[in-house]
């Protein structure tokens, strides 16, 4: 009894291991979020009857093996399971292939080149070891003339030789150092297993089902980023809103339907804002100067610079890349704003943004050990049509800033943008940038000055109705009047009914803050300290057109009650009594000049010293 079971059980085996079947199927679809993808493959496959195996194998290695699900129908599945096969390490691109092939060429040659700079060389070496005329004969001036014009000739012509193959070997070098940096930049500085999910299941006939299979992959996702463009202060708004994709699975995506979602499984031109001054003994005003709006720096690793490291702002969709020389520029918020620097096969890195320059050194990461899943899989009667836009954008992948028809679909908690036809997106260090909205949105033009920080104007464009736009935090590049002005950031955390976009400063419009010292006074009165400070700010206008203007400035707040603070009666702008931010708001015609005048006085015990400006 005990051989039959053993027996019946060999058989077993080995019919699971005969029904296991090798699979290769297509990415179809692709819904990209702001760190990773979602990833849609469907396959029409014949299946026997009974228990088999199917094994789906060239997957990206960094599959969430939580993610995974197939729906077939008329199928029982009995489990999943996820491994990585390390013998089977990622593919080479076509173009990786081309240029290796290329750069083989180009060392044969090189090696050829050397040969014949040896042999010139050589004969170089051999006329000058034997220039001397031995022997008894005697010389003739004749003799002794051709004698030096042989040798001369010939050592020209080798010489000439020698230079000619340097100069050859020269340009091959440079073109060799040119093609390796592009494979570098098409190769991960690590190899990867392949993905493989084994589906074991059970079928009560021979048929032909369409299994979909779905799951989430890492190592890929999109930030936005904006082209804002205004003709001037009379024209609409246009706003170009763009993604930014990464897609570094080891996987490439032929004519698949694409999607984005919102979800998430030097110079500023960014007008300053007014910090409450809370006046007390031994206090200082705010400190303007120690803001941050921008960190530059560079991500290297003990190899060199690591071009097309991503950059994020954590917590909002602000991002940029290193360029090839692994340097990045990038816009924050805020001085608690935390940087996180991240690249395929290296650990991802977090700096709090306190610093205007920060440099990273990223370590490789381990590599991870193979996984086994298991999970169920419920049929499912979903069928879906197959595409009929058939091979359209069939390669229209490196286009910068290419136009593409996209449709905006609206989640309960996300924002989706669906390219309209089919896409190619090769896995790649390279980003993508793909325009997706253009918008022309009407706007209110308003100069903005904060000239206790800084003494310029700066254009702000105010948006009704923002949200429709549905946008996210990003970066925009600012086009002002047909000219490029700066890097902008659109922050649509804090907006409330109106979103204001900067549009950089305008030199234009002259803004002069002075402190009137003949004014400012220091006087006694009774067990009293009074103070009395005045600045006179000057803004002029320089445009050929009429602004609408706003200047912002401040007072102290008293959080004593012995310290009492008073506008001078003549104050003529807004006084916010919580947080002292003073503001004018006033329209300026060309060439005309308006002054302002801020007076205030404080009072407080004589026998107490403060800090007033």
């Amino acid at each position: 009894m005990k051989k039959i079971i053993i027996f019946l059980l060999f058989l077993t085996v080995n019919f699971c291991f005969s029904q296991e079947r090798e699979i290769k199927s297509e990415v179809n679809s692709a819904t990209v979020f702001l760190n990773s993808a979602q990833v849609t493959r469907t396959k029409n496959i014949k299946v026997d009857r009974g228990l088999q195996v199917l094994k789906f194998v060239d997957l990206s290695p960094f599959i969430d093996k939580k993610s995974i699900q197939i729906r077939a129908e008329g199928i029982e599945i009995q489990a999943i399971n996820y491994q990585k096969n390390y013998l089977n390490s990622s593919k080479k691109s076509m173009e990786q292939i081309s240029l290796e092939d290329e750069l083989s060429k180009l060392n044969d040659k090189i090696d050829i080149e050397n040969i014949n700079l040896s042999s010139v060389q050589d004969e170089i070496q051999f006329l000058k070891s034997n220039r001397s005329i031995g022997g008894d004969q005697t010389l003739t001036v004749s003799a002794l003339k051709e004698a030096s014009s042989f040798y001369s000739s010939q050592m020209k012509k080798l010489k000439t030789n020698e230079l000619a193959f340097k100069n050859k070997i020269h340009k091959l070098h440079v073109k060799k150092a040119k093609i390796t940096k592009q494979i570098e930049n098409l190769t991960p500085k690590k190899e990867f297993a392949s993905g493989e999910i084994f589906l074991k299941m059970r079928s009560s006939s021979v048929k032909t089902v369409k299994f979909i299979l779905t799951y989430n992959v890492s190592n890929v996702g999109w930030y936005p980023s904006y082209d804002v463009r205004v003709k001037d202060i009379n024209s609409p708004l246009h706003l170009n809103y763009k993604a930014n994709l990464k897609q570094n699975s080891q996987v490439d995506w032929n004519n698949v339907k694409l999607r984005f979602s919102s979800a998430n499984p030097s110079q500023s031109t960014k007008a300053g804002k007014i910090t409450p001054y809370f006046i007390n003994y031994g206090t200082y005003p705010p400190n303007y100067k120690s803001e941050i709006d921008e960190v530059v720096g560079y991500v290297e690793d003990s190899q060199g610079p690591i071009p097309g490291a991503t950059v994020l702002v954590k917590g909002t969709t602000i991002g940029t890349e290193t360029d090839f020389n692994g340097r990045y520029s990038i816009k924050v918020p805020d001085t608690n704003s935390t940087l996180v620097f991240s690249y395929l096969g290296f650990r991802t890195v977090e700096r709090k943004a306190n610093n205007r320059s920060i440099n990273i050194l990223m370590e490789a990461d381990e590599v991870l050990e193979e996984v086994v899943v298991t999970a169920y899989a419920k049929p499912s009667k979903n069928r879906r049509s197959k595409s009929k836009l058939g091979q359209k954008l069939e390669g229209r992948v490196y286009g910068l800033n290419t136009s593409i028809p996209t449709k905006k679909i609206i989640n309960q908690t996300s924002v989706s943008f669906e390219i309209i036809e089919p896409y190619t997106v090769k896995s790649s260090k390279k980003d993508f940038i793909i325009s997706m909205k253009t918008y022309e949105v009407e706007a209110s033009y308003n100069y903005y000055a904060v000239p206790r920080i800084e003494e310029n104007a700066f254009l702000v464009a105010r948006l009704n109705d923002w949200e429709k736009l549905n946008l996210l935090e990003g970066e925009a590049n600012v086009y002002f009047e047909n000219t490029f002005i700066g890097t902008s950031l659109i922050d649509t955390r804090y907006a409330e009914k109106q979103l204001d976009i900067s549009l950089g400063m305008d030199k234009n419009v002259s803004i002069q803050r002075d402190k009137a010292k003949d004014f400012t006074t220091r006087q006694f009165i009774g067990n009293k300290k009074e103070e009395t400070s005045v600045w006179n700010i000057i803004v002029k206008n320089n445009k050929l057109q009429t602004i609408k203007m706003s200047v912002l400035d401040q007072i102290p707040i008293s959080t004593r009650e012995e310290i009492k603070i008073t506008m001078d009666k003549k104050f003529d702008g807004v006084l916010n009594q919580e947080t002292g931010e003073v503001r004018w708001n006033f329209t300026l015609t060309p060439k005309n000049t308006k002054e302002i005048v801020l007076k205030y006085t404080v009072r407080y015990p004589k026998n107490r010293s403060l800090i007033i400006d």
